[in-house]
C-alpha cells in the first residue's frame, strides 16, 4: 500500500490545522472548504474502504461524527 496524504498528515509530515486528536482519530480543517465549517475526521487505523472494516472497527468509525468529540465546532450551536 502506498502512503496516503491522510497518513502523511497523521505522521505530521504534512501541515494541517488540527482541531482534535486522540489515540484513534484526528480531525482537521479542510484546506479548500466548501462550507463555512468543513472538518475532516479520519481514523488513524488505515482502512482502505468501508467494506474492509470489521466489528472491531465499529466504535472507531463511529468517532467520525462531529459531535463525538469536544471541539469549538460542535454542531449543538447550529
Amino acid at each position: 500500500m502506498s502512503e496516503t496524504i491522510f497518513q502523511k498528515i497523521i505522521d505530521k509530515e504534512l501541515p494541517a490545522d488540527i482541531i482534535f486528536e486522540d489515540e484513534s482519530c484526528l480531525a482537521f480543517k479542510d484546506i479548500n472548504p466548501i462550507a463555512p465549517i468543513h472538518i475532516l475526521i479520519i481514523p488513524k487505523k488505515r482502512i482502505e474502504k468501508i467494506s474492509d472494516s470489521n466489528k472491531e472497527d465499529k466504535e472507531l468509525l463511529g468517532r467520525g461524527s462531529a459531535n463525538s468529540f469536544s471541539s469549538p465546532y460542535s454542531l449543538d450551536s447550529w
